[in-house]
């Protein structure tokens, strides 16, 4: 009996991982693309060994003191896709050219990814990063897929 118990409960966090891991792909393969604009950092702290914290301008334009602990912000995307905060959403019907972005509010406003791994001796390439790529399924789940310069160009290789 115990082993049964012991067995089902393998199988069973296997499955949420893989789960979970063929929603990521998906959003991936389908989501949306969308760039967030960096936000000036202490340079102390911008690149601490091999990773850099991102920190987001448009988190300055949403008013904090209307954000529940997690929810969606209603974002538009210019030419470049560079995505411009309109309102947090309330479960209203979106409109054309409007889409979801998903936020935790933790001590700090998350919008996805907070940090950007990279290769160690390419801080000085990364240093250069100006816009945060972000994968967004139509729910507004985002994942971080790199990062882009000022003239919207990826940073690093891609696969």
């Amino acid at each position: 009996m115990k082993k049964i118990v012991i067995w089902g409960t393998a199988l069973l966090i296997l499955a949420v991982v893989n789960y979970l891991i063929l929603k990521k792909e998906d959003t991936l393969s389908r989501g949306r693309t969308m760039l967030l604009r960096l936000a000036p950092v202490d340079p102390r702290s911008l690149i601490q060994g091999d990773y850099m914290i991102l920190n987001y301008a448009i988190s300055r334009d949403i008013p904090m003191r209307a954000l529940r602990q997690k929810g969606c912000i209603v974002v538009s995307l210019d030419q470049n896709d560079v995505a411009k905060f309109i309102r947090v959403h309330q479960g209203e019907r979106l409109q054309e050219g409007e889409h979801l972005l998903f936020y935790r509010n933790r001590g700090g406003l998350r919008l996805g990814a907070e940090s950007f791994m990279f290769q160690e001796g390419k801080a000085e390439l990364y240093g250069k990063a100006r816009y945060g790529e972000l994968k967004v399924d139509a729910s507004g789940v985002s994942v971080l897929v790199g990062l882009r310069d000022e003239n919207f160009e990826p940073l690093g290789k891609r696969k």
